[in-house]
């Protein structure tokens, strides 16, 4: 009884370690690809193909307008964030830019499904547009 008691312990311990560790790590891009500026000017064909874009890699997951809430966003271990909110909104261009190429744990790097840098600058431009 005590062996099972225990064993439930530790990993109820190291479960919730785990997931706040991974939960309560910020993500900052480094300091030099935050400061990039964004190659494409913003405007009405760039948000149209950065849509096209998130419709098919992004959605899933972040949900069709930014609110974290797609069909796939239950299965993950973090909850993606809110698209809409200052929070993200806050960020540059260019540490939007370096997460989607990069990636990290449940967030996929795009710098391979999507290679051509001005279509990542495109879905940049479109994620600008999920504010309130």
């Amino acid at each position: 009884m005590k062996k099972a008691s225990l064993l439930t312990l530790i990993v109820v311990f190291i479960t919730t370690a785990s997931f706040t560790l991974f939960q309560a790590k910020p993500w900052n891009a480094p300091a030099d690809k935050a400061k990039a500026a964004n190659a494409v000017k913003s405007s009405a064909a760039s948000i149209a193909e950065g849509k096209t874009l998130w419709t098919t890699h992004c959605a899933s997951c972040h949900g069709k307008t930014g609110l974290g809430d797609g069909t796939k966003a239950a299965q993950l271990e973090t909850t993606p964030p809110d698209f809409t909110k200052s929070a993200f909104q806050s960020q540059t261009d260019g540490s939007l830019f370096y997460k989607t190429s990069e990636g990290r744990g449940d967030m996929p790097g795009f710098k391979k499904k999507i290679a051509d840098q001005e279509d990542l600058w495109n879905l940049v431009n479109f994620m600008r547009s999920l504010k309130k």
